[in-house]
């Protein structure tokens, strides 16, 4: 196993293997539909967490076990996981493919937290070969220009509206989506973004919430592009708040179940 310096994150910003957030969290998508069943719920919850400490950098994490486990634990009101079910969720990752794992050491010589590098999910597009462009005669230049003009319009797609969009996204989603952008392409792309900011809190189990926050989520969006023009991204805007949202039902939803547990345990001690 190769050996690196240990440091701050930025340091090891060169093993990211993505260009941004969005693109991280479609490829740890397209991980896990393939291979979720593979781990099991505490093991889950232990890759989600640290996917989460692999935001600063997309895909790159150098956070201590300890650190890990301490949040899971505090999240969960002490009942998080084990550092033995951790390292099988490591393990595990790493024979899927999901992750490389880097030991770090000081400048003593000795080791400190180890490096976790995610992977791209492989593609099975065969890679591009490279064309090398020869000089055409100037007699065939404008035949040629013409015919690539030709191809080109054969080949492109013609947009699709709304009424192209897949099944799985839900009509009331689609009507007001289609309202501002009626292309099958974006509608689907905004809830995939909804889904995948579900899955990272653990709502994905439950559609009519999904439903219920991606509309919310694309309202305000539209209301912020209205109000200021500063928007570079709008998926990553929508991305974030979706993913706000989602993160406060479950804190919220385990506040809740801890208040429950302190009045249950108040009432049979009364």
């Amino acid at each position: 196993m190769l050996h690196l310096k240990s440091g701050n994150i930025e340091k090891f910003e060169q093993y990211s293997q993505f260009g941004t957030l969005q693109e991280f969290n479609h490829h740890i998508e397209m991980w896990l539909l393939e291979h979720k069943q593979a781990f099991s719920k505490g093991e889950l919850i232990g890759l989600k967490r640290l996917v989460r400490y692999a935001a600063k950098i997309p895909g790159v994490c150098n956070a201590k076990i300890g650190t890990v486990l301490k949040s899971i634990h505090e999240e969960y009101h002490n009942n998080g996981i084990s550092r033995s079910t951790f390292k099988r969720m490591i393990l595990k990752a790493k024979e899927l493919g999901i992750i490389t794992v880097f030991e770090t050491e000081r400048k003593n010589g000795s080791q400190t937290s180890n490096l976790y590098q995610f992977n791209r999910f492989p593609s099975n597009e065969p890679p591009k070969e490279k064309t090398v462009d020869h000089p055409k005669e100037a007699s065939n230049l404008l035949k040629t220009e013409k015919d690539q003009k030709i191809k080109k319009r054969i080949e492109e797609p013609a947009k699709l509206d709304h009424t192209y969009v897949s099944d799985r996204v839900p009509q009331p989603f689609v009507q007001l989506v289609k309202c501002f952008f009626n292309d099958a392409k974006t509608i689907e792309e905004y809830w995939k973004m909804a889904k995948i900011t579900a899955y990272q809190n653990l709502w994905e189990n439950d559609p009519e919430l999904i439903q219920d926050v991606a509309i919310q989520s694309f309202k305000q969006l539209i209301n912020k592009l209205k109000l200021s023009r500063k928007i570079q991204n709008p998926f990553a805007y929508f991305y974030g708040i979706s993913y706000n949202k989602f993160c406060n039902l479950f804190h919220k939803k385990m506040q809740d179940e801890y208040e429950l547990n302190d009045t249950e345990v108040e009432f049979r001690i009364v």
